[in-house]
């Protein structure tokens, strides 16, 4: 770990923030754990790395809890590793919709294909609307129904 500060995200959890951490190195491909703080009775401070970005986890705040306008975005290579996080993340918690979710800690997560990113910038206008209207009926983003739609095949 680094001497330098950087910026991170706190997350404030009611409790587990140690447990959340671990899920989530456990879960997430380049994802580690980098402190535990204890910081209180049962309660603990937790730096961590998601895909490289810096986060923070505190419990202990019941008044704050994480909401849906924060989440955290989750670039998947393809289908299977979409069907892997999705499910993973879901487990305990609930679905949402076009690809978002709240896990069992309550943190909020879009799991986002690059494949629909792709379709979604691409400069045919028409297509890419297509495929956002095909990823507006679904919960767990499903790359070649997206596809099928931007290729005028759905």
């Amino acid at each position: 770990m680094s001497d330098r500060p950087n910026a991170r995200m706190c997350i404030f959890l009611k409790e587990k923030a140690a447990e959340a951490a671990n899920f989530y190195a456990d879960t997430i491909p380049d994802t580690f754990v980098d402190h535990v703080q204890p910081i209180g009775d049962g309660q603990n401070m937790v730096l961590f790395r998601v895909m490289g970005t810096h986060f923070m986890a505190m419990d202990g705040n019941p008044s704050f809890e994480p909401r849906p306008d924060h989440s955290i975005s989750i670039a998947t290579l393809d289908q299977n590793e979409t069907d892997r996080l999705w499910d993973a993340l879901t487990d305990g918690g609930s679905e949402g919709r076009c690809g978002w979710l709240c896990d069992q800690f309550g943190v909020h997560w879009q799991v986002v294909p690059t494949a629909m990113t792709h379709m979604l910038g691409d400069a045919d206008r028409e297509a890419a609307g297509r495929a956002q209207a095909a990823m507006m009926t679904m919960k767990k983003i499903d790359i070649a129904a997206m596809e099928a739609a931007f290729h005028g095949r759905g």
